[in-house]
């Protein structure tokens, strides 16, 4: 598998658009090898108990039956193929960028940087909070949201504690808890993280994030 950091050219020798291979021979009976193996068959039948005519017709469309097939094959593969290619250039854009994912780990990039936080809550609830804790795990700062409809809730985070200190670069988790019918219940987080690379392999395409680690490209939420 190959890194990319930007469009060029390794997305396209990945996916073998520039650079051709040549095709194998093939053993598969062609068109051509089948209709001198049916000319030879009628040329050496027996006279006494010739073959119905009916019986060469079913073979002919059974033939052309399975070429048809074949070629179906081919162009679905042509296609997928092409809209691999196309995914791989539209993730090899978002390298340097930042993406929104589910993830309660948010990378301060800087003192006084900002960091978007998100939570999708299932139903309206009557409190949502937000809590940021440091790496040790100590709480730096809450944001009470008050009720709150079902759908997407998102806050802005300054980089700033509860009283108002720039913190340090580095990590943070985000927790978001809801009220629902007087239980708090986590619900799931989603923040902006920077795309360090692309990777390209069997298993499709998976962007490698900063202080997250690979995840893949139809996780991301929004490209920021």
């Amino acid at each position: 598998m190959n890194d990319i950091n930007g469009i060029g050219a390794g997305v396209f020798n990945e996916l073998s658009i520039d650079n051709k291979k040549e095709k194998a021979e093939s053993n598969e009976l062609g068109q051509s090898a089948f209709l001198e193996l049916m000319i030879t068959q009628m040329n050496n039948q027996n006279p006494l108990d010739p073959q119905e005519n009916s019986e060469f017709v079913a073979q002919l469309a059974q033939f052309s039956t399975v070429e048809g097939i074949d070629k179906m094959n081919n162009s679905l593969s042509s296609m997928a193929s092409s809209f691999q290619s196309s995914q791989a250039l539209q993730a090899s854009a978002m390298v340097g960028r930042d993406v929104l994912v589910e993830n309660d780990v948010a990378l301060l990039k800087n003192s006084g940087g900002d960091i978007n936080a998100l939570t999708e809550l299932p139903g309206s609830t009557s409190d949502l909070l937000f809590n940021v804790y440091n790496q040790s795990g100590s709480l730096v700062r809450t944001f009470l949201m008050g009720p709150q409809e079902a759908g997407s809730v998102e806050v802005p985070w300054d980089g700033m504690d509860s009283s108002g200190n720039l913190l340090p670069a580095g990590g943070y988790r985000v927790e978001a808890l809801a009220f629902y019918e007087g239980e708090q219940l986590a619900m799931p987080t989603y923040t902006n993280t920077n795309v360090n690379s692309v990777t390209l392999g069997q298993g499709g395409i998976t962007l490698n994030l900063n202080g997250v680690g690979p995840v893949p490209v139809s996780s991301v939420r929004e490209i920021m």
